[in-house]
């Protein structure tokens, strides 16, 4: 190796200096001393320091809510509320379909599904896939009933149950105090009762209806076999709720002065057979 390259090797890295002086009297206000591999490791670091602090000010300071196009608080809470009120509508109105779907297979005769034991057994998803299920097979069997109906143009008959026939178990013990009358209004009896009276259902059936009326109070209607249905009114507490099965002679409420349009304590009793009114005298001893 020659002599020259042997001096270069010794010879020491180049250090810069770096200045401010004092324009009048040339004092040095503030000196820095490196190399030149200092000085751009400084610059290096000096520059990731700057976007870590602009970083963390960006992402965790109300500084961010300057940047445009970022959302405010308002509008932040906002969609946070509509988001949950959409899931909200969304799961009532699962709920009301396998509801409806249930009243339409008691009114068809069949046995509800539970509600609670369909939703905990599955997500709301599968519960709405099987609502839907039942829905449609109820209307393939409604619609497959019009259509014969319609071929033939005649009411089904031959298969049902006289009325005459069956055994009514009689409401309540009471005092009629009017009579049906349909031509005046009236297609229904009044039995006056003594306060809080049990009343019974007239057949064995299903719970379709139980809610509360300004004008009637509380009232409870119960769909029975060959396409019966009986409605008490006027009541004071309900014992049943929609879907229970009940039997004839069960006690399903208690009779009072419920209702503005009650003059006292009485059971306002109805009774239909294949969508009309009928005379629940013809068929019961009151």
């Amino acid at each position: 190796m020659s002599e020259k390259n042997k001096r270069d090797r010794k010879r020491p890295a180049r250090k810069y200096l770096f200045a401010v002086l004092d324009n009048e009297t040339h004092d040095f206000q503030f000196a820095i001393r490196g190399t030149k591999h200092a000085a751009i490791s400084a610059v290096i670091g000096i520059a990731a320091l700057l976007c870590i602090l602009t970083f963390c000010i960006t992402a965790f300071t109300p500084v961010r809510r300057i940047i445009p196009g970022y959302p405010s608080y308002s509008t932040q809470r906002e969609m946070v509320e509509n988001a949950a009120m959409v899931d909200s509508l969304e799961s009532r109105m699962r709920v009301m379909t396998i509801q409806l779907t249930n009243i339409r297979r008691i009114i068809a005769g069949e046995a509800p599904i539970p509600l609670d034991s369909l939703l905990a057994t599955g997500s709301v998803e599968n519960a709405e896939r099987t609502a839907a299920a039942m829905e449609h097979d109820a209307d393939s069997i409604l619609r497959e009933k019009i259509d014969s109906i319609e071929k033939y143009n005649l009411r089904p008959s031959g298969n049902e149950t006289q009325l005459e026939g069956m055994l009514f178990f009689p409401p309540v013990k009471g005092v009629v105090t009017e009579s049906y009358n349909p031509g005046k209004g009236h297609p229904f009896v009044d039995i006056a009762v003594q306060n809080n009276s049990a009343v019974c259902a007239v057949l064995d059936g299903t719970v379709i209806a139980a809610y509360w009326n300004d004008d009637t109070g509380y009232n409870i209607h119960i769909q029975h076999s060959n396409d019966l249905v009986s409605i008490y009114k006027h009541n004071t507490k309900l014992l049943k709720k929609v879907g229970d099965r009940v039997s004839a002679g069960a006690t399903i409420s208690l009779a009072g002065n419920a209702g503005d349009l009650s003059t006292g304590p009485h059971l306002h009793f109805e009774l239909w057979h294949s969508g009309e009114p009928i005379d629940p005298s013809l068929y019961i001893n009151f």
